[in-house]
């Protein structure tokens, strides 16, 4: 049925209500439970003191997010922001040359942090890669850029490349395989889209200005070369309406959005938590369930911070970068789930809908997603949980399509026909709480640990049932309608905004 068919007002009152009361319940046991481990000793080494403000210690367990905003915090402001001010008198003077001006400003930066030998190992997989492109084959494109990968996620090719580069500090480690990996996807896109240019090649500097683009360097999000290079190569650099009003309005929310977390992990200890089993399995079904959930919740606010920094630096260079990653709390569905949205721009373009098509197959369904996930394996770099990750997560894609076709068949579609649209959409938004709950599960392995996620999986499905099985189940299928009301919502707005346009 149409995505546009409404519920009662009353009934969405209702599921707003149901939701709201238990988002608070299960809150209030999380609290309760950071609140009593906070001198754990099992949990030392992950709550630490946080503001002397709040009078309680605070929830470091995600290095990264601590490194960037302490000790790191200062040389990535100085860095973008040099890259601000030498893009915005880049554009301002020499506007058509200001891609080679990004260009030189992230080569130095790269060899300012990272060292010339980095620097070196980054050039000459460039170079590879650019001189595999001159041969203008695809599949000569796919290999070398996997195997090149590949000498960076695989052993002991990882170790031997990273043992070149002398020094230590904090997010050494991270920077090296941030930048080297980002590094190959971008060369495979540009190797690709030449492949695919009917005159000539794009020269090694066109790879060069895509590549050394600071903000995308070290932590993406990538952005496919033909976009890059049209959006750069723009002589005339216009600005839309209220465009810089939205670059402002969104570099506020950044800065609130972190001072909000940090705030958060001085009463919820959700990522310490889940390391200590013996103490979780004294929390509550409903807790469990929440703190699974928030894990999930945190990892997309932090993708959507790292990402929506960069993107308003991007923007105020002139580009349209890949937006962050849909909110955790929208998604009910596999095919939208994702945590970076340029890398399932650059898995879609080349590999899945390269293979898949149209999707309506579902032979070549299964073919692209086997083969897009064994690309994101290689990608995140292979080990158990990442095996884990990946059957699980291609095994819910290919699932949802299955039912999906299943109950497309005659029957199932008279059926469907026959109900009104308001019990069509109550019957969807059931399946879609189902699907929610496989979406959390099968992330919380990568995210957390597979012990938590076996832990949550037996409490929701085996100890809980039918309690706390059934209550779950409805409260999310609650939320997926609220979702659903939002998606009808702006569908109508981008109707009506379709129908404007045609008019004028």
């Amino acid at each position: 049925m149409g995505v546009k068919t409404m519920l009662p007002q009353y009934e969405l009152g209702f599921y707003a209500l149901v939701v709201t009361c238990a988002v608070v319940y299960s809150g209030s046991g999380i609290f309760e439970a950071s609140r009593d481990s906070m001198n754990r000793k099992a949990f030392r080494d992950g709550i630490k003191p946080g503001w002397h403000y709040f009078g309680r210690k605070m929830d470091v367990a995600d290095f990264e997010w601590v490194m960037w905003f302490t000790s790191f915090r200062n040389i990535i402001i100085f860095a973008l922001s040099g890259h601000v001010l030498f893009g915005k008198i880049c554009s301002m003077t020499v506007p058509q040359h200001r891609a080679v001006m990004y260009m030189i400003y992230g080569a130095l930066a790269v060899l300012g942090s990272m060292g010339l030998v980095y620097l070196m190992i980054i050039l000459s997989h460039c170079l590879v890669l650019y001189s595999v492109a001159l041969a203008k084959q695809k599949w000569l494109c796919y290999v070398a850029g996997l195997c090149c990968l590949a000498s960076f996620k695989v052993e002991p090719f990882g170790s031997w490349q990273s043992g070149f580069v002398t020094g230590a500090f904090d997010l050494q480690d991270v920077l090296f395989y941030g930048g080297s990996t980002f590094t190959i996807m971008r060369c495979m896109s540009f190797a690709l889209e030449s492949s695919e240019r009917k005159e000539g090649i794009y020269s090694i500097f066109d790879l060069l200005k895509y590549n050394f683009y600071l903000p995308f360097f070290f932590f993406g999000p990538v952005m496919t070369f033909d976009r890059f290079h049209a959006q750069v190569s723009t002589r005339e650099l216009r600005r839309k309406d209220d465009e810089m009003k939205s670059i402002r309005v969104n570099a506020l929310l950044h800065v609130g959005a972190i001072v909000a977390v940090d705030i958060f992990f001085h009463f919820f200890y959700i990522l310490t938590l889940p390391s200590d089993l013996k103490f979780v399995t004294r929390l509550s079904d409903w807790s469990l369930a929440g703190l699974a959930y928030s894990n999930l919740v945190y990892d997309w606010v932090k993708a959507a911070v790292m990402f929506g920094v960069i993107n308003t630096i991007a923007r105020l260079d002139h580009l349209d970068p890949p937006q962050p990653p849909k909110c955790i709390t929208m998604l009910y569905i596999f095919a939208e789930t994702h945590f970076d949205r340029g890398i399932n721009d650059w898995l879609c373009k080349y590999v899945y809908d390269h293979i898949g098509e149209n999707h309506d197959s579902i032979l070549k369904e299964l073919l692209a997603s086997v083969t897009t996930f064994a690309v994101t394996t290689l990608w995140l770099g292979p080990c158990e949980v990442v095996y884990i990750w990946s059957i699980v997560n291609c095994f819910g894609l290919n699932f949802e399509l299955w039912v999906q076709k299943f109950f497309q068949l005659g029957p199932f579609a008279k059926l469907e026909a026959k109900l009104s649209g308001a019990m069509s959409r109550r019957i969807r938004a059931a399946f879609g709480a189902v699907n929610f709950w496989a979406i959390v599960l099968y992330n919380i392995p990568a995210l957390s640990s597979l012990d938590f996620a076996l832990l949550v999986t037996k409490r929701l499905l085996v100890t809980g049932f039918p309690v706390s099985t059934l209550s779950i189940w409805f409260i999310t299928y609650c939320g997926v309608q609220l979702i659903k009301e939002r998606e009808r919502i702006l569908a109508i707005k981008e109707e009506e905004k379709s129908d404007k346009a045609k008019v004028e």
